[in-house]
């Protein structure tokens, strides 16, 4: 059997596939194990809602169910939740930013579960993948703010009321805490997925070696067992809790661009 010896290694990008190929000079294709799951997120956000869909057109023209299926019922109070989450942070006349903010929130959740199942890879615990991921927004959300306000934007970084001599102490504030958004967004997610990741890693070879050790050790070790059961429940917990702050944090930043609060 084959273990992992450092429980920083299950975040290491490594290529499955390599090809070399003399086109157009030198052109190296690889398939990682970040593209590899990245691709299986993808098909699997498209496969549950093709799931869904098809589900609806056997009742509505069948009439085979009168019960929604289970996958209905989860898929339906997801896009509930996630519209009254758009409602109250962006505001009923900018829904046109909920395809966006319900895309980004299952795309981040499948990553995160997926990343739950042993011997897996979580793409969320890549630093390219969330910090880049909230500078994307951040780029797009001051995109929405000058394009909507104009120069107007800069205003936002002069809170009202502000005494004339400590404009630009402020405003150098407002810039570094405004410029922060970007960093804070996925460096969050990233620290509190690796950091769940790291600490199951190292608690199940732990537990690995005292199940392996004796019989009488063994068997008390099933106590510690309990606990990391429990750990690896809240583990799946804080996967779903860090999509929907992602979401939140996206849709509060998008209501600062639009009404310059």
């Amino acid at each position: 059997m084959i273990l992992i010896q450092s429980p920083l290694e299950q975040f290491e990008v490594v290529n499955l596939i390599s090809l070399n190929a003399p086109l157009f000079g030198y052109l190296n294709l690889s398939l990682t194990n970040f593209s590899l799951y990245s691709i299986l997120v993808f098909i699997l956000v498209i496969g549950i809602h093709l799931l869904f869909r098809s589900s609806n057109f056997i009742d509505n023209n069948l009439n085979t169910k009168l019960i929604p299926s289970s996958w209905n019922i989860a898929l339906e109070s997801s896009y509930a939740s996630i519209n009254s989450i758009v409602r109250e942070q962006i505001g009923l006349r900018n829904e046109i930013y909920l395809p966006f903010i319900y895309s980004l929130f299952f795309f981040i959740i499948i990553s995160n579960l997926i990343g739950n199942t042993p011997y897996s890879f979580t793409i969320t615990t890549s630093l390219i993948l969330s910090v880049g991921l909230g500078f994307t927004i951040f780029i797009g959300v001051t995109i929405i703010a000058l394009f909507k306000h104009g120069l107007h934007f800069f205003s936002f970084f002069i809170p009202g009321g502000t005494p004339l001599g400590l404009v630009p102490l402020l405003v150098l504030i407002e810039v570094i805490s405004y410029l922060a958004r970007s960093l804070s967004l996925g460096v969050r997610l990233f620290a509190n997925m690796m950091s769940g990741h790291t600490l199951l890693k190292i608690l199940s070879t732990f537990l690995y070696q005292l199940f392996a050790s004796s019989f009488i050790v063994a068997i008390f070790t099933l106590i510690p067992f309990a606990i990391f059961t429990a750990l690896i429940g809240l583990e799946i917990a804080v996967s779903i809790i860090q999509s929907y702050v992602f979401i939140l944090l996206t849709s509060s930043y998008l209501k600062d661009a639009i009404e310059l609060h």
